[in-house]
């Protein structure tokens, strides 16, 4: 989940000195290790302005989980703060970007800030960006295992970048303009102002596809606002087309779009485990002369939207509780394997006709004959399917997977029409459906622990 700081960064960065630094902890969910960690860091704050710092950082915290879908998944985070003195205050600002005027107000500066950050950047006035080297030998030297970063700059002037490591001033958008610069080191959006076209690319939030049921976002067509919008009316601005008119990656103070969200939402997913923790925790033996409770215990959105699934030898025994007793005559002869299964079935996220679905598992083998726990495994993994509608080939990839399975299309009243045996090596894996008539189906996954998994799907 970590990100990894690599020996060639470091080197690079051999003349700045290593420095440990004060780290605040501002919102702490849980263990640094099972959370996203969103680090913030100073820059353009000297000594004396340091208390200010985590004022302003607590102030963005506060900001960044009011707005959807961070407010749904604050349990998922961690938020911290290192304390990192500037000489001087401010930020640099040469005043040589091509699109300067007097309109802005701001004077040039020369500022001896720690990251060196800096307005101008790329010939554009309000783009401000830090030194990412100097800002990832703090990180190796404070916190590397950081999930996301923001340097917050001491300039009051308005301003901010995106990229691997996000950028926002003090100004009175500040807090709207790291949360939108957020949305492009997080979750990798693009800019739904026709950024310029050195910057267009097929991505979450852009494509060049224009019909709507291949559009990338054809699941949220027609929904709140969701449609396909050119970025402009001539030049190459005219042949990229986003999903939406308001989204907070054109506008500040305008929410995410429901695509922008559901990208968020998947890279949530992709970074965490939404098993916090279970029992029995151990192998060994166990005592079944009474029941014996296993539990699973989750990291929650707000309000919950996780749907849990316990299943023993491949069969369904509840579909409700976070807690199943399990007593001997429960149990076959022999090996048992009782799997609890994790599914989120938020409504921010299109699940019937979505590409990508997530998954947390947590595996008990048990073995009756011996009244005892053999192995337990834990695992998250991702079941990508496309495309979907599809005329003839239906490719899926599995990640984490780490075993045989078995492939199956059956229609809508569950008779099953084609079935294929899988191996776990290599990527798009594909089942053929081109001799089906046109219409919907389900391509129902089955593994050797008693994971089942059905997904909806749509013959052209």
């Amino acid at each position: 989940m970590k990100k990894t700081l690599l020996l060639s960064i470091l080197f690079l960065c051999a003349s700045v000195t290593a420095q440990t630094f004060d780290v605040t902890t501002i919102t702490q969910s849980g263990s640094n290790d099972s959370r996203i960690n969103v680090v913030i860091l100073s820059d353009g704050y000297q000594s004396t302005e340091l208390n200010q710092f985590i004022t302003d950082a607590t102030n963005f915290s506060n900001a960044l989980f009011s707005e959807t879908p961070y407010k749904e998944y604050k349990n998922y985070f961690n938020v911290h703060a290192i304390k990192v003195p500037s000489n001087e205050s401010g930020a640099k600002h040469p005043r040589t970007a091509s699109d300067e005027n007097t309109s802005n107000n701001q004077p040039a500066a020369t500022v001896d800030n720690y990251f060196e950050s800096t307005f101008d950047a790329y010939d554009v006035h309000r783009l401000l960006v830090a030194n990412n080297a100097i800002v990832n030998t703090v990180l190796a030297n404070n916190f590397p295992n950081y999930d996301i970063v923001l340097v917050l700059v001491n300039s009051p002037y308005y301003g901010g970048s995106g990229g691997e490591i996000a950028v926002a001033s003090l100004h009175a958008s500040a807090n709207q303009i790291a949360i939108h610069e957020l949305g492009h080191s997080f979750a990798n959006l693009i800019d739904e102002y026709y950024p310029g076209d050195i910057y267009v690319r097929e991505g979450i939030n852009m494509t060049q596809e224009t019909n709507p049921t291949n559009v990338k976002w054809k699941n949220w067509m027609n929904q709140n606002g969701v449609g396909i919008y050119p970025h402009g009316t001539s030049g190459t601005a005219a042949s990229w087309y986003k999903p939406h008119q308001n989204c907070k990656m054109e506008s500040l103070n305008s929410p995410f779009c429901s695509v922008c969200t559901e990208g968020t939402i998947e890279q949530i997913h992709s970074l965490t485990s939404v098993i916090e923790n279970y029992s029995p925790q151990n192998t060994g033996s166990i005592d079944l002369s009474t029941v014996l409770d296993f539990t699973i215990n989750t990291i929650n959105p707000l309000p919950n939207t996780l749907d849990i699934t316990w299943t023993l030898n491949g069969t369904v025994i509840n579909s409700k509780d976070y807690t199943v007793s399990i007593s001997k005559e429960d149990l076959t002869s022999g090996n048992n394997q009782l799997l609890a299964t994790i599914e989120d079935k938020t409504t921010l996220l299109k699940v019937d006709n979505h590409e990508t679905v997530h998954f947390s598992t947590t595996l008990w083998n048990i073995n009756s004959s011996t009244l005892s726990i053999d192995d337990i495994s834990t695992n998250s993994f991702d079941i990508k399917l496309f495309p979907n509608p599809t005329q003839n080939i239906l490719y899926f990839d599995i990640t984490n997977n780490n075993e045989d399975y078995n492939v199956f299309i059956s229609d809508i009243s569950g008779k099953q029409l084609i079935h294929k045996k899988m191996n776990n090596v290599g990527e798009n894996q594909n089942i053929r459906i081109g001799t089906l008539p046109s219409g919907v189906y389900f391509i129902n996954f089955t593994f050797a622990n008693g994971l089942h998994i059905s997904k909806k799907i749509v013959k052209k």
